[in-house]
């Protein structure tokens, strides 16, 4: 009966063992009280999450916050287990190894320096088509890094979406949403240039503003900084 009873215990350690050799993804959850100055977009890069991550914990669809509130941060950690191995089988003598091929890596992408919401990237792709348009592809980056870099200037909203929308005086800030000529579809070569701004690889060293000399009228923007010229824009600070 003991002999038995021995086997049986091994049987089960052994399963529990083969059971905990797969990876496991544990998530958990960090609490933060909303400060003035607070944003689900500055919440998600400073936390490396997603804007979607953090409305999905907090069961909300709307994108203000408040000061105040306590939101739970999502923070995945990946939970590595043991792995079992297995006894190697020794090759018989004066038996030649095939020569190993090197394993092929797998293309780098490149990760968002900042994470928006799925609304946010297609809003800020349809202003880069409409003031960008018939322009090239690196000016439509040009574009979208204006409002990136105003979205972190204490001069202006912190979010996309208010950047987009301020209204200035009696007008809009920018032309296409006074006129509606945001409301139309962007091109594949604006989603691009939006996904290669969020990179932040080149900020046109934190430019907030862009004007076209020929058409501009505002004698106010002619004197800031000139940063640099891409096609028929001015990028200037």
């Amino acid at each position: 009966m003991k002999h038995s009873y021995m086997k049986s215990m091994v049987v089960a350690c052994l399963a529990t063992l083969s059971f905990i050799g797969f990876n496991a993804t544990a998530t958990a959850a960090t609490n933060y009280k909303v400060v003035k100055g607070d944003s689900l977009w500055k919440l998600g890069k400073r936390y490396s999450v997603t804007i979607d991550d953090i409305k999905k914990l907090n069961n909300r669809q709307e994108d203000m916050i408040y000061i105040g509130e306590t939101l739970a941060i999502p923070s995945k950690t990946k939970v590595l287990a043991a792995e079992t191995t297995e006894p190697s089988t020794a090759a018989p003598a004066n038996t030649a190894k095939p020569e190993a091929k090197p394993e092929a890596k797998p293309a780098e992408q490149e990760t968002p320096a900042v994470s928006i919401s799925a609304n946010e990237k297609d809003l800020l792709a349809r202003l880069v088509e409409a003031e960008a348009k018939g322009e090239s592809y690196e000016g439509k980056v040009g574009v979208a890094t204006v409002v990136l870099n105003r979205v972190d200037s204490p001069k202006f909203p912190d979010t996309v979406t208010g950047v987009i929308k301020q209204v200035v005086g009696k007008a809009y800030a920018f032309s296409p949403v006074q006129n509606g000529s945001i409301n139309k579809p962007a091109s594949e070569d604006s989603k691009k240039a939006v996904e290669q701004a969020l990179t932040r690889k080149d900020r046109l060293d934190d430019s907030i503003y862009f004007y076209n000399p020929k058409t501009a009228t505002d004698n106010w923007i002619r004197s800031r900084a000139v940063i640099k010229t891409i096609d028929h824009h001015v990028f200037a600070k």
